[in-house]
C-alpha cells in the first residue's frame, strides 16, 4: 500500500516590539540571565498584566499580511500547564477567539505556485529558557513574557521540502512587514511539526503527531524526512500510531517519543480574567493597514513584469530591499533596464563590498548610473571606458559625462581613424591574418583586441570588427 504525508506547521515568532507583551521589561536578546524581569513576567502574586498595543498592532499587521481575518472580537486566555520555564504555571493566550483567522501563504514551490492555509495566528507570551549543566540546572526569564505569534496552518503541506519552502516563504513576509526579524540563531522564530500519514485516496487524517525541538528550518525538514518514513513503516509491519510528541535529536537524526498528546481540555482553558476582550476601531485597522508592505512573490512578480527583469535579478533586489530601492529610484525613464540591473547588481554592489561602504556612503546619485549605460548605449564610451568611468566616479562622485570630458574617453566612431587602427594591427600580426583566412574565427577577436589596444579603448568595437573583416576579405 502507498502512503502520503499530510503536514501542518506551527510557528511561532517573537514580535518586534521594545517591550515584553503584559509589562515594561526590555525585549531585548543577549542580556545577563534574570536582569529583564520583573514581578510581573516572574508571575509574583497580586500582579495584573497591561497589554502591549504595539504587539496587538504587529499581530493584526501580520493577520492583513497573511490575507487573514481580522476578528471583531477577541479575547485572551489561561492556558494552564506546569514547566520549570513558565513561572506563572499558566500561559496567556488566544483559544477560542483569536486575533485573525482564515489566511493564505503563497510561495513559489517547485517551479509551480503553491498555497498554504493559514488557520489562524493569535497572540501569546513566550516562556523562560532552561540551561542545563552537569549536575544542576538554570532557568532565564528574561525571555518569559516576550509577545509571541502562533501562526498555524491547516494541513495543506505535503512533503519535507514544500515545509522549508512554505517556512521561508513566511520568513520573507515577516521579516519585510518589519513584524519580526526572524533571527533563529537568537530564537526569534521556532517551529513545531504535526505530520500524520495515510494511504493515498483516502479522505480521513492519520494518526496525528507532534514533533519539537527544531532549531532550524532545514531542522524541521530533516525531522520530517526521518519521521514520514518511520510513520508508514510502522503500518506496513502492521503496527499502529498512536497520538504523542516526539522530540527531535539533531545528534542522532531521529525522532524520540516525549509524551503523549494533550488534548485541548487537558490545559483547562478559560477566559483571562484580568484583561477586557479586544475589539479593534474602524480607525484602529485603518492605522494598521497604513503599515502594510509589498510582499516579496508580489514584489518578485512586479520587477519582472515592470522592468523585464529574469527571476534572479528580481529575487536579489526581493532579499535586499535597500538595493531595490536604489535601482527603482535609478530606473524611472529607463530605455534598458536590464543592464542597469546588471550594474547595480554586479558593479556597484562589487565595488562596495570592496570599499566596505553601504548605498548611503555613496558620492554619486543613483541616477549617475543610468547616465553612464546611456553613453554606452549611444555608442560615447565602450563597455570596457564605461568600467574605467565608474571607478572615477566611484572615488570622486563626479557624473560619467564630467569623467569623460575630463579624461578625454569619448569613443571613437571615425571609421577613418578606426580605418588606421586596422591597418596597423594587421600589419603588425601576419600570423593571426593567415589563421582568420584558414577559417580559425578566434583570430579576429584577436585582432579586434589589437585594434582596441591601439586606440587605448577608444575605438568603436563594432566598427571596428566591421573594418577588419572587409580588410582581411581584400587580403588575397
Amino acid at each position: 500500500m502507498e502512503y502520503e504525508a499530510v503536514i501542518g506547521l506551527e510557528t511561532h515568532v517573537q514580535l518586534k516590539t521594545q517591550s515584553k507583551m503584559w509589562c515594561g521589561c526590555a525585549n531585548e536578546f543577549g542580556a545577563s540571565p534574570n536582569t529583564h524581569v520583573c514581578p510581573v513576567c516572574l508571575g509574583l502574586p497580586g500582579v495584573m498584566p497591561v497589554p502591549n498595543e504595539e504587539a496587538l498592532r504587529l499581530t493584526a499587521l501580520t493577520g492583513l499580511l497573511l490575507n487573514c481575518e481580522i476578528t471583531a472580537y477577541a479575547k485572551f486566555d489561561r492556558k494552564n500547564y506546569f514547566y520549570p520555564d513558565m513561572p506563572k504555571n499558566y500561559q496567556i493566550t488566544q483559544y477560542d477567539r483569536p486575533s485573525t483567522k482564515n489566511g493564505l501563504v503563497e510561495f513559489e514551490f517547485e517551479g509551480k505556485l503553491a498555497q498554504v492555509r493559514i488557520n489562524r495566528a493569535h497572540l501569546e507570551e513566550d516562556v523562560g529558557k532552561s540551561f542545563h549543566f552537569d549536575r544542576q540546572s538554570g532557568l532565564d526569564f528574561n525571555r518569559a513574557g516576550v509577545p509571541l505569534l502562533e501562526i498555524v496552518t491547516e494541513p495543506d503541506i505535503t512533503s519535507p521540502d514544500m515545509a522549508y519552502a512554505y517556512l521561508e516563504a513566511l520568513k520573507e513576509i515577516l521579516i519585510h512587514g518589519g513584524v519580526s526579524d526572524c533571527d533563529m540563531e537568537k530564537g526569534m522564530v521556532r517551529c513545531d511539526v504535526n505530520v500524520s500519514v495515510r494511504p493515498i485516496g483516502q479522505k480521513e487524517l492519520g494518526m496525528k503527531i507532534e514533533i519539537k525541538n527544531m532549531n532550524s528550518f532545514s531542522g524541521a525538514r530533516r525531522a520530517l524526512e526521518y519521521e514520514i518514513p518511520r510513520q508508514i513503516d510502522t503500518l506496513r509491519q502492521g503496527g499502529k500510531l498512536a497520538q504523542e510528541t516526539r522530540r527531535w535529536e539533531d545528534s542522532t537524526g531521529m525522532t524520540e517519543i516525549m509524551r503523549t498528546k494533550e488534548e485541548a481540555h487537558d490545559y483547562r482553558y478559560f477566559p483571562e480574567p484580568d484583561l477586557m476582550p479586544l475589539a479593534p476601531t474602524p480607525e484602529w485597522l485603518a492605522a494598521v493597514r497604513a503599515r502594510q508592505v509589498e510582499l516579496p512573490l508580489a514584489k518578485k512578480r512586479r520587477l519582472m513584469t515592470q522592468y523585464q527583469l529574469p527571476a534572479s535579478d528580481a529575487d536579489t533586489f526581493v532579499n535586499d530591499t535597500p538595493l531595490a530601492r536604489y535601482f527603482e529610484a535609478a530606473a524611472t525613464g529607463a530605455k534598458n533596464p536590464k543592464a542597469l540591473a546588471n550594474w547595480v547588481i554586479n558593479n556597484l554592489r562589487a565595488k562596495m563590498a570592496e570599499a566596505q561602504i553601504t548605498l548611503a556612503d555613496l558620492k554619486f546619485p543613483a541616477a549617475s548610473i543610468l547616465s553612464l549605460i546611456e553613453l554606452v548605449d549611444a555608442g560615447k564610451i565602450s563597455s570596457k571606458i564605461a568600467q574605467e568611468v565608474f571607478a572615477e566616479m566611484f572615488a570622486s562622485g563626479e557624473t560619467p559625462e564630467q569623467v569623460v570630458t575630463r579624461k578625454g574617453l569619448i569613443q571613437v566612431s571615425d571609421t577613418g581613424a578606426i580605418e588606421k587602427f586596422c591597418d596597423e594591427a594587421i600589419a603588425a600580426n601576419p600570423r593571426s591574418v593567415a589563421d582568420y583566412q584558414a577559417g580559425k574565427a578566434a583570430a579576429l577577436n584577436f585582432l579586434k583586441g589589437q585594434v582596441m589596444k591601439l586606440s587605448k579603448g577608444k575605438a568603436n568595437p563594432g566598427l571596428a570588427g566591421q573594418v577588419l573583416e572587409r580588410k582581411l576579405a581584400q587580403i588575397k
